[in-house]
C-alpha cells in the first residue's frame, strides 16, 4: 500500500472510529436505561435470523470502603497505628496499611476495624463504605458471535440497526 492509500485509509477509520464511539455511547446509556427500568439482568443479543452472537449482563458494583476524610483518617492512624504512618514534608498512612485496612473494611462492610490485641472494634473516621462507580452492564460475545456479527454486517442483516453516518460537517 502506497503512503496516500494508507493516509486515506487512516483518516476514514479515524472518522468511522469517532462516529462509532459516540453512538456506542448513546446506545450504552440506552442500553442501561432499559436494564434499570426493566429490571432485567440479562439481555441476548440474536440476529434476525435467531443466531445468538452475544450476552449483555447488567453489572452492580459492590461497594468497598474508601477514605472519604483524608485528615480523619490519618489522625485516626496516627492514634490507633503510629508505625503505619509516615512523616515527610507530607504526613500520610502508608498505602498498604491503606490498602489492607480499606479492604479488611471491605471485607466486614462497615468502617470499622477491631484491634487485633483486644478485639475491641472502633469506627474509623474519614472512611465510609459506599460504591466505587456507577452500575453499568458488559457485552460478550459468545463463541463465533464476532464472526456472526460481521457477516450480517457484511450481508446486510443490521440494516435495520441505527449504524452511525459520517456527517461531512458544515460547508
Amino acid at each position: 500500500m502506497d503512503m496516500q492509500q494508507l493516509a486515506l485509509e487512516s483518516a476514514a477509520l479515524k472518522a468511522l472510529g469517532d462516529a462509532i464511539t459516540e453512538r456506542q455511547k448513546e446506545v450504552r446509556a440506552a442500553m442501561q436505561e432499559a436494564l434499570e427500568t426493566s429490571g432485567a439482568s440479562r439481555v441476548e443479543a440474536k440476529l434476525p435470523d435467531g443466531t445468538k452472537v452475544a450476552t449483555v449482563s447488567a453489572t452492580s458494583p459492590k461497594p468497598t470502603a474508601v477514605v472519604t476524610d483524608p485528615d480523619k483518617f490519618l489522625a485516626w492512624v496516627r492514634e490507633n497505628s503510629p508505625h503505619n504512618v509516615v512523616t515527610r514534608l507530607v504526613t500520610e498512612v502508608r498505602p498498604a496499611y491503606t490498602t489492607a485496612l480499606l479492604a479488611e473494611m471491605t471485607a466486614a462492610g462497615v468502617a470499622e476495624v477491631a484491634d487485633k490485641e483486644t478485639g475491641v472494634v472502633e469506627e474509623v473516621p474519614g472512611v465510609e463504605i459506599r460504591a466505587t462507580r456507577s452500575r453499568g452492564h458488559s457485552v460478550r460475545p459468545v463463541d463465533g458471535g464476532r464472526e456472526a456479527i460481521a457477516e450480517a454486517w457484511r450481508t446486510g442483516a443490521l440494516a435495520h440497526l441505527t449504524i452511525p453516518q459520517i456527517s461531512g460537517g458544515e460547508q
